[in-house]
């Protein structure tokens, strides 16, 4: 990847949605970007693993998860097997778990925090539709870019 958000920011900024630098990131690649899928979750991760399951072509799904610091959404096998279908990256608002792990994988995540318990298994929830956090609203098949400066959000592919 060649992008840098902020020279994005410094091209773009009109068209762009900044979103708040509240994340860590994990995951080997600290650079990705694709189109948007979203989940929107509470402590339930079985959508989670329903979308990252699906071959996709350089996707970042953004999971909606609350912001809750209770339980983690994703851990190493979920991450392996995103990266596996052609996930580019995850955005978690929420913990991952694993993360010594997920950080030697060929993925990008940005996440709240890391927390070691596991999710419920309910299947709350909703897939691809617009969410709302840390000052940006994630559509589906708009353009994510995050790297070590921040994550970006564009109506276009722009890179």
């Amino acid at each position: 990847m060649t992008f840098k958000t902020a020279d994005l920011c410094d091209d773009f900024s009109d068209n762009l949605q900044i979103v708040s630098p509240m994340f860590q990131s994990f995951g080997g690649h600290k650079r990705f970007s694709g189109t948007i899928q979203t989940v929107k979750i509470f402590e339930d991760n079985v959508l989670v693993r329903e979308m990252l399951s699906e071959k996709v072509d350089n996707d970042v799904l953004v999971i909606d998860g609350g912001g809750s610091l209770r339980c983690a959404l994703l851990g190493d096998m979920l991450a392996e097997m995103g990266y596996k279908n052609g996930w580019q990256g995850v955005v978690v608002y929420g913990c991952i778990r694993d993360s010594a792990d997920i950080n030697e994988m060929p993925i990008g995540v940005r996440a709240i925090q890391t927390n070691p318990l596991k999710s419920i298994k309910k299947g709350w929830g909703d897939k691809n539709i617009d969410v709302s956090f840390a000052g940006a609203t994630f559509h589906p098949g708009d353009y994510l870019y995050a790297d070590e400066d921040g994550i970006v959000l564009s109506k276009t592919a722009i890179v």
